[in-house]
Parts: C-alpha cells; structure tokens; sequence
C-alpha cells in the first residue's frame, strides 16, 4: 500500500475532512479513470447534495472532483478523473493511485445543486462534464422527477455511457458531433414545460453556447444553471496597490503576477485550491474599490456589490484596493 496522500501536510482545503482508502480503481475510457473511495473503518459516508464535489489531496496537492452517486446515504463516494499531461501533475498522480491508498477528502460541496421545485430537469454534458451531470440524473431517479439527458462526447471517449443508459434509458440522448447535438439542443430548448431548469457542464466555451442559446430563446438566468470545470486564458492585467488595513501594509501587484501571488510573497496564507477562480477558497473583503472580477465563482449579484473577491484571479479597476486583511 502507498500512502501518497499523506507524506506531506494537510491542505487547508482538506483540513478537518475525511480520510479515505481507495477501494477500487477503474478505467472509463484511455484517458478516465473512476476512483472509489470508502471509509477504511467501513462506516457509512455523510451524504451531499446532488452536483457536489470532493477536494481531494494528492501529496501536497489539492483538487475538486465532482461525485457521481446521487448523495443519498452513500456508503462510497465514486469521481472521475481526466487525465491531463499538462499542468500541475494533479490528475497524474490521482492516475497512480491504487487500491488501499488512503488519501485526505473535504466533505462533499456543492454551487451546482438541482433546484427542488422544478417540474423537469433538462441535463446537458460534454465529456468529463458528465460527472456532476449523472449524479442529478440519478438523484432524479431517486426522487421520481423527471429528467432527460443530452450528453455529447467523442466516439470511444465517453465516460459513464453504459450508466447513463441503463439510468436514462428513452430519456437519454447520445451525440457524437456538434451538429447533431446543436440539432438536439435547439430541439430540446425550444419544447420544455414552463417549470424546466437546466444544467449544463463541460468546456466553458461549450456551456457558454448553450447557456447563451437558451437565454436567446427567452430562457430566463433563473433557471440556467453550469459547473465550470477550468476557467479561460486570463489577460496579464494592469498593475494596482492593494492596502492591507488590518496589516497596516501596502502591496504593489505588477503586472502578469496575481494578487494571492503577491500575498503570498508577503507572507500571507490565503486558502486557495484551483487557482483558476473556480473553487471559491481564496475569497477576499473587499473594504474599498472596485474589484475586476474575473472569477466563475461568485454570482453577478456578488461581484455587483464589490464586497468580496477571488484573489487568484481577480484584480483591481482602480488603482488602489483596500483588503480587510
């Protein structure tokens, strides 16, 4: 048994979670592997809400991983991981994981839950995006609502299929190009009850065209919802001081260097986990000024007040940027 997760410190993003064994490892396609995780003591898991994620610690590093099981009085907890040779080495080293190793978990969080009252729950993936997308369609099942699925992947490349299929069975619908799926969509979109809500996860320019496509159909922001998986190549950004009240220090933030880098530098701990925007970890007040929310995290009502902002990603539009830190 290797034990990579617990050589180095615990993460604050994992601190007072959970540990778990990995109970099995199984391969979804060339590129995906599912990673069963189970209480070493064979306890039952605290259940979640569907559309959650794990942060899981990987050695020193951290990531989120959407569940897949419908969250109800799981004695597992199943996610999927992509593997991607770029980057910080995070999925290659969730791809070398084994059975018996024990790794530190957050408890289940969720910013991508189904909304109760819907009348029907219309369900669009892209790839690995199928992950947060089959757990809401399995706690549909549970729950006896209804849902339908469009999941849109490349021929060999699709994780879950086989799952999706005995859990959707007529209500699923398999695409493996853009123009059919568009096809698909633009059929689904514009047939839905009143009551419908839909959610969508993928690449972001992929949940950027539905989202965008719905909202053109006269869908309104209430009942879209996403789950970002990564966020956009960011511009290097104009250079701005951030204050530091509680501190009594001031911080230039140059150029191409973001502002929890600079933090950083100056000794700070911030929490953080993606870097990218997308987990909500590195949530800053903001005291005075007005935040350039580059984020995906925070709702437009949230970065309308300026009150709070991501420091991973998030820079400033004046000049100066009074933190409460």
């Amino acid at each position: 048994m290797t034990v990579t997760a617990l050589q180095a410190a615990i993460h604050p993003s994992v601190e007072g979670g959970l540990q778990l064994e990995v109970a099995n490892v199984s391969l979804q396609t060339d590129s995906i592997s599912s990673i069963t995780l189970i209480d070493p003591s064979g306890g039952r898991l605290p259940s979640y809400v569907p559309g959650s994620h794990l942060v899981v610690q990987y050695g020193s590093g951290v990531n989120a991983y959407s569940l897949t099981g419908s969250g109800n009085a799981p004695s597992e907890y199943i996610i999927s991981v992509l593997r991607v040779d770029e980057g910080a080495g995070g999925s290659i080293a969730m791809h070398q994981l084994e059975v018996g190793d024990l790794v530190y978990v957050s408890y289940p969080r969720s910013a991508f839950a189904p909304v109760s009252n819907a009348s029907h729950h219309l369900l669009v993936a892209a790839g690995i995006g199928i992950t947060p997308i089959l757990s809401h369609a399995r706690a549909a099942s549970d729950r006896g609502t209804t849902s339908s699925l469009i999941y849109v992947y490349r021929p060999g490349a699709g994780a879950h299929v086989d799952e999706a299929r005995e859990l959707m069975g007529s209500a699923l619908t398999e695409c493996g190009d853009r123009n059919s799926f568009q096809k698909v969509l633009t059929e689904q979109l514009t047939t839905q009850s009143l009551g419908t809500h839909l959610y969508v996860c993928g690449p972001a320019d992929f949940m950027d065209s539905v989202l965008n496509q719905a909202r053109e159909l006269g869908w309104s922001q209430a009942r879209l919802h996403s789950e970002a998986f990564g966020a956009a190549e960011l511009d290097d950004g104009e250079p701005f001081t951030v204050n530091l009240i509680r501190s009594g220090v001031k911080l230039d933030v140059p150029a191409g260097v973001s502002l929890l880098e600079t933090l950083e530098n100056a000794g700070k701990s911030i929490p953080n986990m993606c870097r990218k925007g997308i987990c909500g970890e590195c949530v800053l007040p903001v005291l005075r000024g007005t935040p350039q929310h580059r984020d995906l995290y925070l709702t437009d009502e949230e970065k309308a007040s300026n009150t709070t902002m991501m420091c991973c990603v998030s820079r400033s539009e004046d000049p100066e940027l009074e933190l409460d830190l």
